[in-house]
């Protein structure tokens, strides 16, 4: 066998050194936030991430859409009237206003993991509690509570979601994240078709009567406590967000782990020893802390009120104002229309257009609570399950077509099937109305979810979505008032007005920037 000679070797050695002059030189090297995300890559974690994100944007989901399932039943035993469903309907929307902007800016300077754990805890607890609320009021107080902390978990979920996900993938995985709503529907809808009807879960306890809907409300606030205690004890801080505070060695410890769950069965390292940082200026954190107690309220609530101007002054404005009338003009439209669906289709029973039978508007006070009808369960179970089209859309073709492209498209058919709905002559009419309408706007929510994410840089990301969504909110409680003032005078009127602004909000969607498969700054 012929001897290698010096000769034959050297090019085999000089190639080993290269390579590892390579390794060396890459893990010198400062990487990018875009960077980092590449190299660590795309795998399990991501998959247990949106798993974790997802059960908690349909805790979300849950809390929010078990009003409309519990009222049936509720309505006899806290005595409610008309007036008093708005008010149960509006008032978890009014702390969601409220909690928005709060955990938002709370999420920018102090971290979204942190935020997440306690506005979700705060939504499942005070949730849990209004159970054994005896009277009509301290319920309403209770639900507004778990409202401030479903308005922080909703903007920071998606904004701690995003900022794991490599760019070629965050349009469709953010798309995944939001088809949980739909999950959080049907199992609301499916809790309470299993629970609420078995009025033998009946019990007295002294000053209570603890009917089957209060254990419906009790079920209905474990997701949140669960997400709450998983994010606490097993996820970690959003690596985007270390980077900004210039905590380095955590970001890395993020990357690290990232890495190691997609390559679990091999001794790899993270090629990266350090990242690119923002620099942090002493001098503002030293004026943070130093001065009279005037002085450091008067910065504070300059930091506070910050995030305002950097979205209405300045580059970022215009995008602002749009986004601001996209959520309103969707949120009105949505909320509105969906919470009355159930009384319109109603009165389709007996045949005609919901908004001229009015035969069953006065009969429908008189109406008893038990025996307690299934048929709005199943029907809500059948709507909720209609996102799944809209969902798988989505997915597919975020990243291809691009979120402003779909939000437009999506909220200009929204507009059109809204007029369908004086076609409807019965029930079953009605039902494939609700679906279509469902799978419409679905898309609309989802590209709205990912647009909203790619707009803004890291330190404005969830203090701009809890402003936006907090619009929403306001929204949604102007389209529920609107539609109990007019629906039995004159509910055309509203009608027009959920298509005209559907109609106005693709329109004004046009004017987005193309977000794309673009870098998260």
């Amino acid at each position: 066998m012929p001897r290698r000679t010096h000769e034959d070797t050297e090019p085999l050695l000089s190639s080993t050194h290269i390579d590892e002059d390579d390794d060396q030189a890459s893990s010198r090297k400062k990487l990018s936030y875009e960077e980092a995300v590449e190299k660590a890559g795309f795998g399990l974690f991501h998959w247990l991430l949106l798993a974790v994100c997802g059960w908690a944007n349909a805790s979300d989901a849950v809390e929010i859409l078990c009003v409309s399932f519990l009222l049936p039943t509720a309505r006899c035993d806290l005595l409610l009237t008309s007036a008093d469903m708005g008010l149960l309907t509006a008032s978890i929307f009014l702390g969601m206003m409220v909690g928005g902007y709060v955990w938002g800016y709370l999420a920018d300077r102090r971290g979204r993991r942190s935020v997440l754990v306690v506005s979700l805890a705060v939504n499942g607890t005070f949730g849990a509690v209004a159970s054994l609320a005896p009277s009509f009021w301290l319920f309403l107080l209770l639900r507004f509570f778990s409202g401030v902390g479903v308005g922080g978990s909703i903007p920071v979920i998606f904004s701690y979601f995003s900022e794991f996900q490599p760019r070629l993938r965050r349009g469709a995985m953010i798309s995944a994240l939001a088809t949980f709503w739909m999950a959080g529907n049907i199992l609301a809808a499916g809790v309470a078709w299993l629970v609420i009807p078995r009025t033998y879960l009946f019990a007295h306890w002294g000053w209570l009567d603890f009917q089957s809907w209060r254990l419906f409300v009790v079920l209905c606030s474990v997701p949140s406590l669960s997400s709450a205690l998983i994010f606490r004890l097993f996820m970690p801080e959003s690596p985007k967000f270390l980077m900004e505070a210039g905590r380095e060695t955590e970001a890395l410890s993020v990357f690290q782990k990232m890495f190691k769950l997609k390559n679990r069965c091999a001794t790899k390292q993270f090629p990266g020893a350090s990242l690119m940082i923002r620099s942090k200026d002493d001098e503002v954190k030293n004026r943070a802390t130093s001065g009279s107690r005037c002085q450091r309220l008067s910065h504070q609530l300059k930091q506070a009120l910050d995030p305002m101007k950097q979205l209405f002054v300045g580059p970022l404005a215009s995008r602002s104002v749009v986004l601001l009338i996209l959520f309103f003009c969707i949120s009105f439209g949505y909320y509105g229309l969906w919470m009355w669906f159930p009384e319109l289709f109603k009165r389709a029973e007996d045949g005609g257009s919901p908004c001229a039978n009015m035969s069953r508007v006065q009969s429908s006070e008189n109406e008893s609570c038990y025996p307690v009808q299934t048929a709005v369960y199943m029907e809500g179970f059948v709507t909720a399950a209609s996102n799944l089209p809209g969902n798988i859309f989505t997915i597919l073709l975020m990243d291809r077509i691009g979120g402003k492209i779909l939000l437009s498209v999506s909220l200009l058919v929204s507009s059109l099937s809204v007029f369908v709905i004086y076609m409807v002559k019965t029930k079953t009419q009605s039902l494939i109305v609700s679906c279509v309408f469902s799978g419409v706007s679905v898309v609309s929510w989802n590209a709205l979810d990912v647009v909203g994410t790619e707009l803004y840089p890291t330190q404005l990301r969830s203090s701009a979505l809890g402003v936006f969504t907090g619009v929403g909110r306001v929204a949604a409680i102007m389209g529920n008032v609107v539609f109990g003032q007019l629906v039995d005078s004159n509910c055309a009127i509203p009608l027009l007005m959920v298509s005209a602004l559907l109609l106005a909000g693709g329109l004004a969607a046009l004017r987005l920037p193309q977000t794309k498969q673009t870098e998260l700054t």
